[in-house]
């Protein structure tokens, strides 16, 4: 494979494992060959293909580590519910929210998932993401959550954006099963876990674990009995309440965390000491038009490695833009504007334990790049809703350009 040479690089910014730090260069050259990053530098001598980048800014690619694309259709019925008065909760025990996508993907066909979740990660992939952690949730039977993991199987082998895939079937009680909720965990671990793990799709194991969805006991057992199967724990815990989900994700030493407006104290402190990556999603506050944060200076004062993520979905969070969760981290939560760049990069790809191939611009990883159309880095979340990119490069090649 001919080797390419990015060169007249204004400002590169990532991570540097070696420093274990962010780190600004500029005037620097990246050559690039078989995928990979193999020199940065300055004057490092010809390659077969040399790409000015006209002193723009360069970043790694964006790491999404938290969306559910597997839908099919929007729910914008629920937003104006809401702008109506209606909380995102209400909506959900009235019968909508989750409940309200599954009826969709049971009765859609492989093949129209398929075109729709290829659209979703074509946008995205124009946005800067090109690693992704996509969701299963909306079946919430053995059927239909194998399907959605084929859906993203079969995206994943023809796109340009890496797709990571995880199960979550305990994402909340299908109505067959609202008065039966032990019945339904039993499913889960009897028989969608063993299934997940045969069909060989799916890395992690996710669980809403929240009132009124899976309780502290429920999602032990299921998150224990997909460790037995290889799957490896993920949660989404203290999202609307204290709960003890914090707690829990230290107990099992889950990978990630996720939500944690509503972290206590101790479930801070079990994430520090488990080493459990606390991935932030701004965008599900702005959305659902609440105001508490995840509490962004606690968690980083205690020490917790903290990620980033879009939360895309149909219901709570319909935003794909990583450089606008930027902004909303930024202005919000008062994330410094290096560090968001790693929790966006380098800590979600390690949230999807993949930061020894990506994540950060370093030798011998692979080239996941953007070279945008502007010269600093404080101008991404500046900009707040233009995203000024000129080309994403995926594993060494053009994926899209401006």
């Amino acid at each position: 494979m001919s080797s390419i040479k990015l060169s007249n690089i204004g400002q590169l910014i990532t991570y540097d494992s070696e420093a274990k730090r962010m780190i600004s260069k500029d005037n620097s050259e990246i050559v690039i060959h078989n995928r990979k990053i193999l020199e940065i530098g300055n004057n490092l001598g010809d390659a077969d293909q040399l790409i000015d980048c006209n002193g723009m800014l360069v970043t790694p690619g964006f790491v999404d580590s938290h969306t559910h694309p597997v839908f099919l259709n929007g729910r914008e019925d629920e937003f104006k519910m809401r702008i109506e008065g209606k909380s995102y909760e209400d909506i959900a025990a009235a019968g909508g929210g989750i409940i309200n996508s599954v009826n969709d993907v049971r009765e859609s066909s492989e093949e129209e998932l398929i075109l729709r979740v290829k659209d979703r990660m074509d946008r995205f992939l124009k946005l800067g993401t090109t690693t992704i952690e996509c969701k299963s949730g909306y079946g919430l039977n053995t059927e239909s959550e194998l399907k959605s993991l084929k859906v993203i199987h079969e995206v994943n082998k023809s796109h340009d954006i890496d797709m990571v895939a995880t199960f979550m079937g305990a994402h909340a009680f299908p109505k067959e099963f609202v008065q039966k909720h032990d019945a339904y965990v039993d499913i889960i671990c009897k028989e969608m876990i063993p299934a997940v793990a045969k069909q060989g799709i799916a890395k992690f194991n996710d669980v809403f674990c929240e009132d009124g969805y899976f309780n502290l006991e429920q999602t032990r057992k299921i998150l224990l009995e997909g460790k037995k199967y290889g799957l490896i724990p993920r949660m989404h815990a203290a999202e609307f309440t204290d709960s003890g989900s914090a707690v829990l994700a230290g107990d099992l030493k889950s990978i990630s965390a996720d939500h944690l407006m509503a972290v206590s104290d101790e479930g801070i402190e079990a994430l520090k000491r488990n080493e459990v990556i606390a991935t932030l999603l701004p965008g599900t506050t702005f959305f659902l038009g609440k105001t508490s944060y995840a509490p962004y200076k606690k968690l980083k004062h205690a020490g917790v490695d903290i990620a980033l993520a879009t939360d895309y979905n149909p219901g709570s969070c319909h935003i794909q833009s990583m450089s606008f969760i930027l902004s909303l981290a930024c202005i919000y939560m008062n994330m410094d504007i290096m560090n968001a760049i790693k929790a966006s990069t380098f800590t979600a790809a390690r949230s999807m334990m993949l930061e020894g191939e990506i994540g950060s611009i370093e030798k011998g990883k692979y080239a996941d790049i953007i070279i945008w159309n502007i010269n600093r880095v404080e101008q991404i979340p500046y900009m707040v809703t233009d995203q000024p990119i000129q080309c994403v490069y995926k594993k060494g090649m053009p994926a899209f350009i401006a």
